[in-house]
């Protein structure tokens, strides 16, 4: 990915429900997603910014940026640059090691596990913590709790949460109805199910916390609390 960075001398106009023109020296920042902001030499806020627009474009020299959202229009027509270049930029987060892929690094953000300087990219599931040990592909891993907390790899591919939270939780509790074996299955989220669906329907989440015990029905608690918030055990 690329930013596109200009500074120089231009004129910013906004038409729309905040219609305005500006002079000026300027920085003028059109990032990948195709966000607009014009900076000056005051403060952080930018004099001029269209967030994620429908489209936007380069052109001309010296160079008119323009971007379009809905009836609103953001232009900003350089009189003359002094700097115009395409930068490589990438996610930001926390370090989260190596990319096993090329010399970039690792960084969790807005629950993705990102490489700083190549295309690996991975969804982490919710509530995943990222530990400092790799597995053996080279990414990270990551400890997730359903029910149980496991250890798994960061690419789902290599090591499923699915199979983890199975070996774990599968055919351990009773179905409280009709006392089949509760099986570990997914349908939206990860769930405990009725060996015998579509006979007997019982099933629960598994939440994002471990189970501490059983009860009196045979399906497992969390804090003393059956994970059936209808059963009626005390």
């Amino acid at each position: 990915m690329h930013a596109h960075l200009l500074a120089g001398d231009c004129t910013t106009t906004f038409d729309g429900d905040r219609a305005y023109e500006k002079r000026g020296r300027v920085v003028c920042l059109r990032k990948p997603d195709d966000t607009v902001l014009v900076h000056d030499a005051a403060g952080y806020r930018p004099v001029a910014w269209l967030t994620r627009p429908d489209a936007s474009m380069a052109v001309g020299s010296p160079p008119t940026v323009e971007a379009r959202d809905g009836d609103d229009r953001l232009r900003v027509t350089f009189h003359e640059t002094s700097v115009d270049v395409r930068i490589p930029v990438s996610p930001a987060g926390e370090a989260a090691g190596p990319c096993p892929d090329c010399a970039g690094a690792l960084v969790t953000r807005s629950g993705t596990l990102a490489c700083t300087d190549c295309d690996r990219e991975h969804a982490l599931p919710a509530g995943a913590t990222v530990l400092d040990t790799a597995c053996e592909c080279g990414l990270a891993r990551v400890e997730v709790t359903r029910g149980v907390t496991v250890e798994v790899c960061a690419d789902r591919a290599c090591e499923p949460l699915d199979a983890a939270i199975e070996a774990e939780l599968d055919r351990r509790f009773d179905c409280p109805d009709c006392g089949r074996d509760m099986r570990v299955v997914r349908a939206g989220g990860l769930l405990l199910g009725c060996d015998g669906y579509p006979d007997c329907d019982v099933s629960v989440p598994l939440p994002n916390e471990a189970c501490d015990g059983v009860c009196d029905c045979g399906l497992p608690t969390v804090d003393g609390r059956c994970l059936d918030a209808t059963c009626a055990s005390p």
